[in-house]
């Protein structure tokens, strides 16, 4: 299938399973926006991005301004909620996942990152770090990494027993061949995410609410599944 059929596909199911589906995906969105926005109101990471423009404004840093802007549990606290936001990725994956396969899906869905709480996040951890490893060579070899592991979180949810290991050692042969593919489907969303900031930045929000969103974490979501099945069916025949 080409990246339009996957797409295809996924539009057709969003308007088999409206409005509920776009209700959910307005939660998660909304969860999503909150975290975003409470993080960046947390002690410490207001200091540190009064500081920052401090800096951009001319100021040269010093030991002083690092150590009075430094608030370790303001940062601290700011990592864990942080931490939360690939938990919320994975419930909302779950739920296009379910919904492409034509499963019962309900609110519930968003949270199925949280029985998978421990992987989860060891999985983002090592994904992060072995794309960074790669980063630090170029810049293209950490592009390269990250579509490699892209997969991971939908091979969890499939199988939640299956160790981290396995679940990037597997994306990487699904996604052998199949990079450059999943790469040209998300340049056909790169439209839709500008459109997306230019709208969250207008608004007369007290935040950045991504209202488009709503459209594109579904049609995104289920498109990637698409991909993901296509490539899982392509691997095992």
């Amino acid at each position: 299938m080409t990246g339009a059929e996957f797409k295809a596909v996924a539009r057709k199911l969003m308007f088999e399973n409206s409005p509920r589906l776009f209700f959910i995906s307005l939660v998660y969105v909304a969860i999503g926006a909150l975290v975003s926005w409470f993080i960046f109101r947390l002690p410490g990471t207001i200091d540190i991005q009064n500081m920052y423009d401090r800096i951009s404004s001319g100021e040269l840093p010093s030991i002083t301004m690092i150590y009075s802007n430094f608030r370790p549990i303001g940062v601290l606290l700011a990592v864990l909620f942080y931490l939360f936001q690939p938990i919320f990725d994975v419930g909302f994956k779950s739920f296009c996942l379910k919904t492409f396969r034509k499963q019962e899906t309900g609110y519930k869905d968003v949270l199925d990152g949280f029985l998978l709480f421990i992987k989860v996040i060891m999985l983002f951890v090592i994904m992060f770090v072995l794309i960074l490893l790669w980063s630090l060579l170029l810049i293209i070899p950490g592009i390269v990494a990250a579509y490699r592991y892209r997969l991971a979180y939908y091979i969890l949810l499939d199988d939640p027993g299956k160790s981290i290991l396995q679940c990037i050692n597997e994306s990487s042969a699904i996604m052998y061949g199949g990079k450059v593919d999943l790469f040209l489907i998300e340049i056909s969303f790169w439209g839709w995410f500008l459109l997306d900031l230019l709208i969250a930045t207008l608004l007369p929000f007290p935040f950045a609410f991504p209202v488009v969103s709503i459209w594109i974490a579904p049609y995104f979501g289920l498109t990637v599944v698409g991909f993901y099945e296509e490539r899982t069916r392509y691997l095992t025949t």
